[in-house]
């Protein structure tokens, strides 16, 4: 039976994007065996925030097929809720494989037309976003189509007029629109954040800017209340007005770091939600990012708040 409005549960966190299914070449045999897994930037978020303990909720499309059944499945094992996930029965799942070569590993995906691509504005879930206390997206949300864009902006004034936060991964893909338009979009999107969780290699392309400091305060400047800026391998960034840390990298044993700016993003909110410190919420997601580098794919290796808590005492 579905909940009556007025008693839909509050989340920490409504992340909203398009999730993906993952196909990876294991390299055995000949090349020719795929590992099945799970992408998409703003489901990789969610989960990591929801292992953390925060109450999560996520906003997508699916096709009516068996990746997104998968999908469905998954969510349910990781506790994220996702009643405001449609099924699209004339559209179908993304999905992406990861091939290997001397090169190293080159990703493919299929989503030009998918479901949540075809995302509308009128189709949102106004009561759940409503109901959060945070609205995550990110650039990848945006950038998928242009009814995605409108969506996004659509959630977003959503969320201000229920006065709740909004967080913005930059996420930057050059693949689903030029750089003009995203520096465009993105730029009026961070004036509209709350939280900026901007990566090194997309906000130096975006702002031009090559200092951490200057790009944090970019980012303040144009209203965002805090920035965690993902260094990589070099640690991380937090800003306010008031302060800011810089965060030394967590030793790990790195071995694929597909989804660490996710993991970092989404255990920085779900600690921010639950009232850490800034300095606190930043040295616990660069653990989280770092411990997420130390197996394969985006979401198996995404650690649970147990395992960050101990890494941190060490």
């Amino acid at each position: 039976m579905h909940t009556p409005p007025s008693e839909e549960p509050r989340f920490d966190i409504v992340s909203l994007g398009e999730p993906m299914v993952e196909f990876n070449q294991t390299g055995e045999p000949g090349g020719r065996a795929y590992l099945q897994g799970f992408g998409g930037d703003s489901s990789n978020f969610a989960i990591a925030a929801a292992r953390q303990g925060a109450r999560v909720a996520y906003v997508s499309a699916l096709g009516d097929d068996p990746y997104g059944r998968m999908l469905r499945a998954l969510w349910d094992r990781e506790g994220v809720d996702h009643r405001g996930v449609a099924t699209d029965a004339a559209a179908y799942t993304a999905i992406y494989f990861v091939t290997h070569d001397e090169r190293g590993h080159q990703f493919h995906f299929f989503r030009s037309g998918s479901a949540a691509s075809r995302m509308t504005p009128a189709a949102l879930p106004r009561t759940l976003i409503e109901g959060a206390k945070v609205l995550h997206l990110s650039g990848i949300s945006l950038a998928i189509s242009g009814q995605a864009c409108d969506t996004g902006y659509a959630a977003i004034e959503m969320a201000h007029a229920a006065g709740a936060k909004v967080s913005f991964d930059t996420n930057l893909r050059l693949k689903l629109w030029p750089l003009a338009r995203a520096r465009a979009v993105m730029t009026d999107v961070m004036r509209l954040a709350h939280l900026c969780l901007p990566s090194w290699d997309d906000i130096t392309a975006i702002t031009g800017l090559a200092d951490p400091d200057a790009i944090a305060d970019h980012c303040l400047r144009l209203g965002a209340e805090v920035v965690a800026l993902k260094l990589g391998g070099k640690g991380a960034l937090v800003a306010s007005a008031d302060e800011r840390h810089r965060i030394a990298p967590h030793p790990c044993r790195p071995v694929d770091a597909t989804g660490a700016g996710d993991t970092f993003g989404g255990a920085f909110v779900a600690r921010w939600v639950a009232g850490d410190s800034l300095a606190e919420a930043g040295r616990y997601a660069a653990v989280a990012a770092a411990l997420s580098t130390e197996g394969y794919g985006a979401v198996e290796p995404i650690p649970r708040a147990a395992q960050v808590r101990a890494s941190l005492t060490h």
